[in-house]
């Protein structure tokens, strides 16, 4: 089974009609993602490809019955079109977009938690995909290998090898999910690990995160808690010196807080398997589900 989407989803995309927008849309309607909707102020009533575009969340939700955003909209307007989606009645609102001021952010995010029932994925995130199901985002598909193994990092790049080294080894995947790496991220990993704890068919979970905050501690703690499902994990930027900001906004270290040597130890103790290099996660993971 999948968590958060699969056959059944309904979508629709805020920003269809930029370039971005309709490559990542019609790819994955390609791949069989229900595409029901697009949107675009002042561009109601066109189609792109047959895809209905409407002014406004609201007005497609009301057409279409669509239950998730997926939003390529640009960095000025992203919090606003987060909102619009949440308030147009959209369950899970998938971010794309990077760049976002943490300030945007931080409001968008207590206003969701506060006024509204909807969960953000993202910003700065390459989406999610429950193989042979749905893809609501940027990732391949062509990687993926239907499943049951639940897979979440705060690394676009770092989820597509970990999917990649599982493939290879014929271990498929019940939802791979990128949370991204912002300062303030929509869903955390406890949020999805939770998810993946409570799906029956999921039977084990990747979890790659990096310098940076403590959201791998936290999670930790709550794998040593809650978790009796077999947890392989990576962390990145064991070598990344203190001070200096490496690739993604929240993976910075201060002092001795947000270093990949605490965040290891967390996981350790918590009883996860944690490897060196990602290209170990396959087959770290055959080893744990094979006992």
């Amino acid at each position: 089974m999948s968590i958060l989407i699969d056959e059944n989803t309904k979508v629709v995309v805020q920003g269809l009609t930029g370039r971005e927008g309709q490559f990542h849309s019609l790819r994955n309607r390609d791949y069989g993602t229900n595409i029901v909707a697009g949107t675009r102020p002042g561009k109601g009533g066109e189609n792109v490809e047959g895809i209905p575009i409407f002014d406004d969340v609201e007005k497609a939700v009301s057409e279409t019955d669509a239950n998730v955003a997926l939003t390529f909209v640009p960095p000025a307007f992203a919090k606003d079109a987060v909102l619009e989606a949440a308030y147009g009645g959209c369950e899970l609102i998938v971010c794309i977009t990077e760049g976002i001021p943490a300030k945007d952010e931080a409001e968008m995010y207590d206003i969701l938690k506060k006024e509204t029932e909807a969960s953000l994925l993202g910003p700065n995130c390459p989406g999610l995909i429950s193989p042979g199901k749905a893809n609501v985002g940027i990732m391949p598909h062509e990687i993926t290998l239907p499943g049951n193994i639940g897979v979440v990092s705060r690394s676009g790049t770092l989820t597509y090898q970990a999917v990649h080294e599982l493939t290879n080894l014929n271990i498929g995947q019940s939802t791979c999910i990128g949370i991204g790496g912002d300062p303030v991220p929509g869903m955390s990993f406890i949020d999805v690990i939770e998810k993946f704890q409570a799906d029956s068919e999921t039977e084990g979970i990747v979890m790659i995160g990096e310098i940076g905050g403590t959201a791998e501690e936290e999670a930790a703690e709550f794998i040593k808690q809650s978790v009796t499902k077999p947890v392989v994990s990576y962390i990145a930027g064991v070598t990344a010196p203190p001070g200096k900001k490496m690739g993604h906004a929240g993976a910075i270290v201060s002092g001795n807080k947000g270093t990949a040597e605490a965040k290891i130890q967390a996981l350790t103790d918590a009883g996860a398997l944690v490897v060196k290099t990602p290209t170990e996660i396959g087959k770290a993971m055959k080893d744990v589900i094979n006992g």
